[in-house]
């Protein structure tokens, strides 16, 4: 059924078969926010490793106004993930079905948002653009840390860098020649053809993502984030109704006695 297969995706319970599917799932919505984001404003946030060195860059020009943004940048990042982390810990003690799919819910109210407003909001360009950039950035971060928490650090989906390293890896093993003499004692070389699989797809995902983003945005505008903030809608929406009917299960018990009482 459509409702456990989306509960597999999101739930408590995990299966690294559900991590990679989720994962697959977004890596293609931070392609397409970080594409479209970039035709916004002209600035790719998905990443810190430009920011950082924008930074530095700046500060060495002495370009102030930038350095602040840039750092503005960073810090966004660094409290969205630092937000995603909190919900995540709170679900988990408290056992909830919507421990991992909470975070989603929030990226997609952002998205929403900026969707449906962001049109009206570019009139302010002085405010518009640093205050995309820095909602952008606190998407991303809330969403590479709910992944990463979720998947035990093996899942990054708003950034390629580690996955297109761990390609060339594994590419190199799968190269390698083991039938030299010389190297008969040593160790057998041998590619993980799964593990080049996954990180081959979700590389696709993110590139397939970038390009359905731009060319949303590029046809319908800022309308483009509310496609994709329905889709994590739906991917976190069956946990949500777990707590829901659990919640509203327990109130009913705990009022039982109260009612038996009155009759009495």
């Amino acid at each position: 059924m459509p409702a456990d297969y989306f509960r597999s995706l999101t739930g408590k319970n995990r299966s690294a078969g559900a991590d990679r599917q989720l994962g697959f799932s977004l890596a293609f919505v931070a392609g397409a926010t970080n594409a479209g984001g970039f035709l916004a404003v002209r600035q790719y946030t998905s990443h810190m490793s430009g920011v950082v060195s924008a930074i530095a860059d700046q500060a060495a020009l002495g370009d102030l106004s930038l350095v602040l943004a840039g750092i503005g940048s960073l810090i966004s990042f660094l409290l969205g993930a630092a937000s995603s982390a909190v919900l995540v810990n709170w679900g988990r003690r408290r056992r909830l079905h919507s421990q991992y799919a909470s975070p989603l819910l929030v990226e997609a109210v952002l998205l929403l948002c900026f969707g449906l407003l962001g049109s009206h909001l570019a009139l302010w360009e002085t405010l518009f653009v640093p205050a995309t950039v820095v909602l952008l950035c606190f998407i991303m971060g809330l969403q590479n840390a709910m992944i990463t928490k979720l998947s035990g650090a093996e899942i990054r989906t708003t950034h390629m860098t580690g996955i297109v390293t761990d390609i060339g890896i594994e590419l190199g093993k799968l190269l390698y020649r083991n039938s030299l003499r010389s190297e008969l004692s040593a160790p057998f070389v041998q590619a993980n053809r799964a593990k080049l699989k996954v990180h081959g797809t979700m590389l696709t995902a993110f590139f397939v993502g970038g390009v359905t983003g731009a060319m949303g945005f590029k046809r319908v505008g800022y309308a483009s984030t509310v496609p994709l903030a329905v889709v994590l809608i739906v991917l976190a929406i069956v946990p949500l109704v777990d707590d829901l009917r659990a919640r509203i299960y327990l109130c009913r018990i705990r009022q039982l006695p109260r009612s038996k009482s009155i009759r009495k």
